[in-house]
């Protein structure tokens, strides 16, 4: 499925194939810091790299960030990431990681991809998420933080 104003959708065994083998490519998690802190947070220290943390959104307020795009392009390029690196965004389910990928296509980087499902996933049929898709029910690294 391709998002209109971003690259694609991918889902999370695809993107983790392409972390892999893409020595320049990036995960972008948008989430909050609450998130992160209690929900968890994809590990890539198993391939060598590392997440990028940048919130489109932030608790409480979850009000997006009017300087993602700018916070985010200085971010990537003090680590050294190329404009035309592979990026991949990550959020709960995939509403929030879209928009992000559509914003930094927007800023001048033409190779942002959501991650469909998200790390959690939508809810299933008993309202609960991270049964049915997303980065842990594909059973990719992941943490918990301490």
């Amino acid at each position: 499925m391709t998002g209109g104003s971003y690259k694609a959708d991918l889902g999370p065994d695809e993107v983790w194939k392409r972390l892999q083998d893409g020595a320049g490519s990036v995960l972008v998690d948008v989430r909050s810091r609450a998130e992160w802190v209690f929900v968890g947070a994809p590990d890539l220290s198993s391939i060598g790299k590392q997440v990028v943390f940048a919130a489109w959104k932030d608790f409480p307020a979850m009000q997006v960030d009017p300087d993602f795009a700018a916070s985010l392009g200085a971010e990537l390029a003090g680590r050294g990431v190329d404009r035309d690196a592979e990026l991949f965004f990550l959020c709960r389910s995939g509403g929030r990681s879209a928009a992000a990928a559509a914003a930094m296509t927007a800023a001048g980087h033409p190779n942002c991809f959501n991650i469909a499902g998200g790390f959690e996933g939508n809810r299933d049929e008993n309202g609960q998420r991270g049964k049915t898709e997303g980065w842990k029910v594909a059973g990719l690294p992941w943490r918990q933080p301490k």
